[in-house]
């Protein structure tokens, strides 16, 4: 059997593929490093402080103990293929819950935003994710002011099942 990381979604315009834990540790290097291994065009990206954090407190320890089993744990690179570069990011948030739900996070580069890539790349991800066991619904949580989220979650069928504070919570059932 193929390992985890040589899986590799496709859309139209995209390829969605996980990260192992050596590509992790050369996504955060900020060098081109993990461009060079995965036979990409290098192109400029930040590490936002908040991605950092969840990649040293939870992605990269998560990963790192997961093994070949890190298909829930570890970031997937979102890569348009017209210019072989990475465009964005997502990640599911942990295995399925006792009720079948995951969570999902993402982030597209900011030059690469309003290009409608996120909401391609989270349609393809939650046929993926709905074609594994256990999985009964994806759930996802955006600030209230993130209109932009809000479209692309939309677009994929989301809908709002909790709002407190600043946050919006939503969910896509099987």
């Amino acid at each position: 059997m193929a390992h985890p990381t040589q899986l590799i979604l496709e859309t139209n315009r995209l390829y969605i593929r996980p990260l192992s834990y050596d590509h992790l540790v050369q996504y955060t290097d900020l060098d081109n490093s993990l461009e060079n291994s995965l036979g990409l065009e290098p192109y400029p990206r930040s590490l936002p402080g908040e991605l950092k954090e969840a990649l040293e407190q939870a992605i990269l320890p998560m990963v790192k103990q997961a093994g070949d089993d890190l298909l829930y744990c570890t970031l997937w690179t979102i890569i348009e293929k017209e210019h072989n570069r990475m465009v964005g990011d997502l990640c599911f948030k942990g295995a399925p819950n006792a009720a079948g739900e995951i969570e999902i996070g993402y982030g597209t580069y900011a030059d690469f935003q309003g290009r409608g890539f996120m909401t391609e790349a989270i349609g393809r991800i939650l046929q993926w994710a709905f074609n594994q066991p256990g999985v009964q619904a994806v759930i996802a949580e955006t600030d209230k002011g993130n209109i932009a989220s809000h479209q692309t979650l939309k677009k994929n069928g989301f809908e709002v099942y909790k709002e407190e504070g600043e946050m919006i919570w939503w969910r896509l059932r099987k």
